[in-house]
């Protein structure tokens, strides 16, 4: 199993504070089943800097920690970028890493409270430039919650979005869970990651969303998000079943709540 989105790169950003505190994280994930890591920190978003010529060395220290204690997983560089109108800048800039080698697929994440009116723009220019946005846990943005199917606009312009696990079993209570569900069930989103921060805080929860996704809909959508996964690492082209629009009512509850 790869796992594309966790903070387990130690005191960098709000996740692992210790290489100790990595090495519980690595030891859990694998108790999970997870054989791969993309180690994506924080970058821009207002209080941690990780640029692509930091993050690099870091990964590949806690590689050395990981086979020195024989813990069988694998890292991968990458980051979580905070959508900013200077986006395009830091990409020129080479600052940016993405979750393949060849640069194609990029981990944007949005603030929590809102879509800033932005994002279109910078995803259309990521587009032109031949880059795809990843939008990471739309089900926890405050704008996609009251109406998911504002994913669509960026999902018609060839974005993805990435869900996070423990949306999907209610570690972050019932509405956001709804919006999970609704968003997998509409194919709305693409893959899931863990979005971990540590093993007594937000923790990985993929094993069990994984399981959850296939009780509700099928070992089949289990495997072509782990695809996706797979696909994402490796820079090759995403084959998914086509997204489609929530009805109304489905998601007419949350403006009621």
């Amino acid at each position: 199993m790869i796992d594309l989105h966790c903070h387990i790169l130690p005191g960098i950003d709000d996740g692992a504070s210790t290489v100790e505190d990595s090495l519980d994280m690595a030891r859990y994930a694998v108790k999970q089943g997870i054989t791969h890591i993309l180690c994506t920190p924080h970058h821009n978003n207002g209080k941690y800097e990780n640029p692509k010529n930091q993050i690099i060395p870091l990964v590949a220290q806690l590689q050395e920690a990981l086979d020195e204690k024989q813990i069988p997983l694998t890292l991968l560089e990458g980051q979580e970028v905070r959508i900013t109108d200077f986006l395009l800048e830091e990409l020129q800039a080479n600052r940016l890493l993405f979750t393949d080698l060849s640069d194609t697929y990029l981990l944007l994440e949005l603030p929590s409270n809102r879509i800033p009116e932005y994002t279109e723009s910078i995803c259309y220019q990521l587009r032109s430039l031949g880059k795809i946005p990843v939008i990471v846990h739309p089900e926890r943005n405050a704008g996609f919650i009251e109406e998911p199917n504002k994913l669509i606009d960026f999902l018609d312009m060839g974005c993805l979005a990435q869900l996070t696990a423990p949306s999907y079993v209610g570690v972050f209570g019932k509405k956001i869970q709804k919006t999970a569900k609704l968003m997998v069930e509409n194919h709305l989103v693409q893959m899931v990651a863990s979005d971990a921060h540590g093993i007594h805080k937000r923790n990985f929860y993929l094993k069990e969303a994984y399981q959850a996704i296939e009780k509700d809909f099928g070992i089949e959508l289990v495997q072509q998000m782990q695809q996706v996964a797979k696909d994402l690492v490796n820079g090759d082209i995403v084959s998914f079943p086509d997204y489609q629009e929530i009805k109304q009512g489905r998601f007419n509850w949350f403006r009621q709540k």
